[in-house]
């Protein structure tokens, strides 16, 4: 269907030059950046294999690695070819559910929750019950440590995950490990190299650089790097901590220097921060000292039951770390931290990043074979979910949403969070996730059960006084706006506007009053997107990013899932609309996928998400022809589930999804299938 035109890769011309010609794939292409030309080498073999190009920042430094570019489709798609892909992919999908018939997922091991857990443990012998677990303790570090030895990079950092480009946090991180468990000579040149990566980076002041204003991520950064004794005390940025002992309404007014969620942290590291470096202020001194014991009430009260804050490895190891700093090495949270992290190693020695995605990759599977938007499907169209699927699936779904306040975010009733597990926080993309999800779970015209609408009710409730001033929905909590997960995001906005939209239109007897405000809600909404519309047309969403692109923006998902949510409102010809639709179709690659922007390597979730936007738009119908052939390569080579670090969990730290890919196929296919008149 297309022809391989070249193989390109390139290496770095700037003070990284080094690391990124290891490898196995030569190539002889020459990339033009600018007035400069870079020869290009060989790639770095542990970054992803499918179509990659080179990247040029704005410091004329490049990333390696493969790009097998092909010429873009002209030809109309094979329909028989489109719904045999997509028979294939979304069977594959169903083969991914769980035995009591919802999907689980898999995250990608990553190498900051495998330094953050060694790092806890490493300290934790003190705390250990007995010899036997004492011995568990250091059997897991050994396996932590030649697990971390085993995945640096080239350039002797480390990435996220085992497809991510190095960044000086997780290398901080890593390399602080090796020093606090006296490995550092057993492993000398893994710490020579990491050390070399951190100088040429730039240590302490790149990381406080790479997050700014917002302390969630580097005040523990640092604080790990400081318990490991490779960093200064007097680096590490006090938290208030006491503020943690005020009424939780009272949070927004006093603007915490920490995101909504992260309550555990400002506890914890803010006391071993205090109890490392004092402080100037005698009376800030005498508040602290009498607000340590009502604090760590407040940390017992709101860890879940087994010990995993948000079901965060990085975040449950921050705290576990900091307490036993603290010499809290008997307390029960402690404990519990400690019990949360043994129960999440995998057995080739690493941690994930968090548990499960279960209620977010269920949504997004279910809206994906089944969703079709304000449109009734095509008579005799099959979603492959019978019925007895959608009730297992519907029963369980309902079962997740919060019927009670959350404990440390305080949310009312009503919201979903992105796991079944206690550790998750209800949020504005995993409740109308779910709400599409319920409503699609039936048939159009098909009656829903008094639980439903009640959910249904609740949910949007919640929804609506969760919305910002400015129109927007934030994830977690209204109206705190300084840091980015509390503010209003394009992504969120979007996913909630399709959420409220369908419920009314299938949903009857909704109140008049409550109508009324939901349609109000929607226009301030699409007034927040029509502001938020960069000059180009583009939209940056808050919670996916590309790693190979400027500052680590994926307007590709953005703008695709606001482009998606006015097409599905009946909004998509608005002007602003319109201009969405010509971004994407403008940033399409030459083979026919799509990345972040143009010129960088097409990824299945990327080019999915591009098809599923752009289908049914007649403006587009050649990048949706092209871009679905695409799909339909990767289906018939078998390279359709591999999947790329495009999601940022808190704090830009990058995971990938073992169901992203397969999940984005199938809904693009499907919705392709639906617009075409195929199904």
């Amino acid at each position: 269907m297309a022809v391989d035109v070249a193989e390109s890769c390139c290496f770095s011309i700037g003070p990284h030059s080094g690391p990124y010609v290891a490898g196995t794939s030569s190539c002889c292409a020459t990339l033009i950046a600018g007035n400069r030309a870079t020869q290009c080498a060989n790639t770095n073999p542990r970054l992803p294999s499918q179509a990659q190009s080179c990247l040029v920042d704005d410091k004329h430094e490049t990333l390696c690695y493969r790009s097998h570019m092909t010429a873009r489709p002209q030809q109309d798609p094979d329909n028989d070819a489109i719904r045999a892909a997509y028979d294939s992919i979304s069977a594959t999908l169903v083969a991914e559910r769980t035995a009591d018939g919802w999907w689980e997922g898999y995250l990608s091991t990553s190498a900051l929750s495998t330094a953050t857990a060694v790092m806890a443990l490493s300290m934790a012998d003190t705390a250990a019950r007995d010899k036997t677990e004492a011995a568990q303790f250091d059997e897991l570090v050994q396996a932590g440590l030649k697990w971390l030895a085993e995945h640096q990079n080239d350039d002797g950092g480390w990435g996220d995950t085992i497809l991510s480009v190095s960044n000086i946090s997780t290398t901080m991180l890593a390399d602080a490990v090796f020093h606090a468990t006296q490995q550092s000579g057993h492993y000398q040149n893994v710490v020579q190299a990491s050390q070399r990566y951190i100088d040429d980076a730039g240590g302490v002041e790149a990381v406080l650089k790479r997050y700014g204003k917002d302390r969630t991520f580097s005040v523990p950064i640092l604080t790990h790097c400081a318990l490991a004794g490779v960093v200064d005390w007097r680096h590490v940025i006090p938290l208030p901590f006491e503020l943690s002992c005020i009424p939780a309404s009272f949070y927004a007014a006093v603007r915490l220097p920490v995101v909504s969620y992260a309550l555990p942290a400002l506890i914890a590291i803010g006391q071993v921060v205090f109890k490392k470096r004092g402080h100037w202020n005698p009376i800030v001194r005498w508040i602290r000292r009498a607000a340590m014991k009502r604090s760590m009430r407040v940390l017992q009260s709101i860890q879940p039951e087994h010990g995993g804050f948000l079901e965060a490895t990085p975040l449950t190891s921050f705290v576990c770390m900091s307490l036993l700093g603290c010499e809290y090495h008997d307390h029960p949270v402690t404990r519990r931290c400690l019990d949360f992290i043994v129960a999440s190693v995998r057995p080739d020695g690493s941690w994930p990043i968090d548990t499960n995605l279960a209620t977010w990759v269920t949504t997004l599977s279910v809206n994906a074979l089944a969703g079709a938007g304000l449109t009734s499907l095509d008579q005799g169209e099959t979603t492959t979910l019978d019925p007895d699927d959608r009730r297992r699936i519907r029963g369980w779904l309902l079962a997740q949403q919060y019927n009670d306040v959350h404990p440390y975010t305080n949310s009312p009733r009503g919201g979903w969070s992105w796991t079944d597990l206690p550790g998750g926080v209800p949020d504005a993309d995993d409740t109308p996730g779910a709400m599409l999800a319920i409503l699609n779970l039936r048939d159009n015209g098909q009656p829903y059960s008094a639980a439903e609408l009640s959910a249904l009710q609740n949910a949007a409730t919640w929804l609506l006084n969760l919305q910002n001033r400015d129109g927007g929905w934030p994830t977690f909590c209204r109206g705190w706006g300084a840091l980015p997960f509390d503010r209003s995001s394009n992504d969120l906005t979007a996913h909630v506007l399709r959420a409220l939209t369908l419920w009314q239109a299938r949903v009857a007897d909704i109140a008049s009053e409550f109508a009324a405000r939901s349609d109000s809600a929607v226009q301030r909404g699409l007034r927040f997107l029509s502001r938020t519309q960069a000059d180009d047309g583009s939209w940056l969403p808050l919670w996916f990013g590309n790693q190979f692109n400027h500052n680590d923006e994926n307007p590709l998902y953005g703008t695709a899932k606001v482009v998606l949510a006015l097409q599905e409102i009946g909004r998509g010809n608005e002007p602003f609309a319109l201009r969405g639709v010509q971004w994407l179709t403008s940033n399409q690659n030459d083979d026919g996928g799509w990345s972040g922007r143009k010129g960088l390597p097409s990824s299945t979730e990327e080019t999915a998400l591009a098809v599923e936007a752009l289908a049914g738009v007649p403006a587009a119908d050649s990048a949706v022809i092209s871009g679905a052939n695409w799909l339909v390569g990767k289906v018939q080579d078998g390279s359709v589930a591999d999947p790329s670090p495009i999601g940022f969990y808190f704090a830009k730290l990058w995971y990938f999804e073992r169901l992203y890919p397969i999940i984005f196929a199938t809904g693009a296919l499907r919705r392709c299938l639906h617009t075409r008149n195929l199904g």
